[in-house]
């Protein structure tokens, strides 16, 4: 998959593609349907969407509210076939374009696309101007197709980010897991920790949370790839997401521990799956009583994980 940053400098190659355009955060299972109405045999399949996200540009201020990196987004959508990912600069240049502006000067002149699909409640251009019906008007101007797709309903609920991350706060990854297609992912590099798993004989993996929105503080069970390094493979483990009350810790993190694994995984990418939540945070009395714990809540999740 191509990564094309950059509307105002492309290749031949690059342009004529048929894409479906929204920030695509989670890649779930609406977005999934978006994709699929771009998919046509005589063009190559691409992705619109932006970087920063537009929520970010606007308020840099506002709490993390991402459900994956853009790392972790390009991976999961090279994943689905998709041969180009136009990941756009979003500044004041982009953001101050009219939509008709945005039409001629990026999807036309641009990128060349011969085909979008958006989401039936797609806004675009300067204030969010434009809607789906303004693009399907610009797209007859200007000579590219436009397909609006239908929004996705889980049951009584619409299929969005938001529904997701509100499953998540709740403690709910199963839910999440319904509406995404998949469990949700934390993925990211291992960073150094401070090490007291080693020394409690629960050895973790720890990961930045930074830029992210943050699930139920708590425990789970959860599967885990290593995606590189000689550990590479598949694994089940527990895992703490929070701030590690028993030590007074302020800024949170995630600490996987791996289930029957031994090796140095420092350095290496984890993807971690969030299956089921088993606990909030607590404190305990003593060292023993938060030892004992941990292996009750490993034994749960290794039953949960059986089933999974």
């Amino acid at each position: 998959m191509r990564i094309i940053r950059d509307y105002q400098f492309t290749q031949p190659p690059d342009r004529g593609a048929s894409v479906a355009i929204g920030n695509f955060d989670g890649v779930h299972r609406g977005h999934l349907s978006v994709i699929d109405l771009a998919r046509r045999p005589d063009a190559p399949l691409g992705i619109l969407t932006f970087e920063p996200h537009p929520r970010e540009f606007f308020a840099p201020e506002a709490p993390p509210f991402r459900l994956m990196s853009p790392e972790a987004r390009a991976a999961r959508l090279a994943k689905l076939g998709v041969d180009v990912l136009y990941e756009l600069n979003f500044n004041h240049a982009l953001a101050g374009l009219t939509p008709e502006e945005f039409c001629a000067r990026v999807l036309r002149d641009g990128l060349g696309l011969s085909h979008v699909v958006v989401g039936a409640d797609f806004c675009f251009g300067k204030a969010r101007a434009g809607n789906a019906q303004d693009l399907v008007r610009f797209g007859r101007e200007m000579g590219f197709d436009v397909t609006i797709a239908p929004l996705l309903q889980e049951g009584t609920a619409q299929v969005s980010s938001t529904a997701i991350r509100q499953a998540l706060s709740d403690g709910k990854p199963e839910l999440a897991a319904e509406m995404l297609g998949h469990w949700h992912r934390i993925a990211g590099p291992v960073v150094g920790g401070e090490q007291r798993g080693r020394t409690l004989g629960f050895p973790t993996a720890n990961m930045d949370l930074t830029g992210l929105h943050l699930p139920a503080f708590g425990v789970y069970a959860v599967l885990v790839d290593v995606t590189d390094g000689p550990h590479k493979g598949s694994y089940r483990g527990a895992a703490s997401l929070g701030v590690r009350p028993q030590y007074g810790g302020e800024v949170p993190n995630l600490e996987t521990f791996i289930f029957d694994f031994s090796g140095d995984l420092y350095g290496a990418h984890l993807s971690v799956g969030l299956v089921s939540y088993l606990r909030p945070e607590a404190t305990f009395d003593s060292q023993e009583a938060f030892v004992a714990q941990m292996q009750a809540d490993c034994d749960r999740a290794r039953e949960i994980l059986a089933r999974a």
